[in-house]
């Protein structure tokens, strides 16, 4: 008897295990919250979707997502509103806030409810820039206990030298003084003429510029005449130019030269210069007309005087 008592105790203590089981394993599978991630790590610019499903879910209160950084802190805090059916999801782009490589929480929360799950953040694609080892500075050396007087070295006096007076358009370099650089690409004034009238807004010193930039330099073959004679005129200006201030008949000797260019000049006021066949003519011309007048008129004057001596 007591044989069977035994057998049916041992018999339904298996019986009440056998059912207990499964019913565990069901109340396992039905928890009411959950969340998850699509895979389980990110790089920088993925876009992380998380989702989850709220067991008998009522429509009374939306669910909370928060995301943990590997520190500890809140990268990322939302409310969502669930589907009908309890299911809910959101996007969230691995980056900005989300910058630290480790290991993020995400936790959701819904009334009383709480679950997590977990990603790993594996930062940018790029390799990361290596980090060079800090330098330690060497060490100062120790200051010793005894001083030397050091004497101060002697003030060397110079003589002062007078520096030479540039005018106007010229600077002094290495003791000389040359052209002044201008800002505009037609090149600099006339410092030859500027000296003899005394300013640059003499009318004649207005009129040879307009010449210059309203009519030589509109075309090539002016502009190309205009770069050569640069050269070769300002390699010498200067000079002359301090020379017409230092002796005053010198610089009216040079303002009686200076007129019958200036008058040979005013033709160009007077044509239609429209082709570079028309400048290249006119100013071979007038090139000529002042080779005449300053060079070959003088000289056939003296041989004559010559001559009749």
């Amino acid at each position: 008897m007591i044989k069977i008592t035994i057998f049916l105790l041992a018999f339904l203590s298996i019986t009440v295990m056998s059912y207990g089981m499964p019913i565990q394993s069901f109340a396992a599978d039905v928890a009411p919250l959950t969340v998850n991630v699509e895979f389980s790590s990110y790089r920088e610019g993925a876009e992380i979707v998380i989702s989850g499903l709220i067991r008998d879910y009522d429509q009374s209160n939306d669910a909370t997502i928060r995301i943990q950084d590997p520190n500890g802190s809140f990268v990322y805090l939302g409310q969502i509103t669930p589907n009908p059916d309890g299911t809910y999801s959101v996007s969230v782009t691995a980056g900005g806030t989300i910058n630290k490589a480790g290991e993020y929480t995400i936790l959701a929360f819904w009334n009383s409810n709480r679950t997590q799950t977990t990603f790993e953040y594996l930062g940018s694609s790029e390799s990361a820039p290596v980090t060079p080892a800090p330098v330690t500075p060497a060490p100062a050396p120790a200051p010793t206990s005894e001083v030397m007087d050091i004497e101060p070295e002697p003030v060397v006096e110079t003589e002062s030298v007078s520096e030479p007076m540039c005018g106007a358009g010229t600077v002094l370099k290495d003791g000389v003084c040359i052209v002044k650089e201008k800002e505009s690409s037609s090149g600099g004034g006339c410092l030859i003429a500027t000296a003899a009238y005394g300013s640059e807004m003499a009318p004649q010193i207005q009129f040879l510029r307009e010449i210059r930039d309203n009519t030589v330099l509109q075309t090539e073959s002016g502009s190309a005449f205009m770069t050569g004679f640069n050269q070769f005129y300002y390699s010498f200006s200067p000079a002359v130019a301090d020379y017409e201030r230092e002796n005053p008949v010198f610089k009216e000797t040079v303002k009686l030269a200076l007129t019958p260019m200036l008058t040979s000049l005013a033709i160009l006021n007077y044509v239609d210069i429209d082709s570079e066949t028309e400048m290249l003519g006119y100013g071979i011309g007038i090139i000529l007309l002042n080779i005449g007048m300053y060079f070959v008129a003088p000289a056939v004057i003296i041989i004559k005087i010559k001559n009749r001596k």
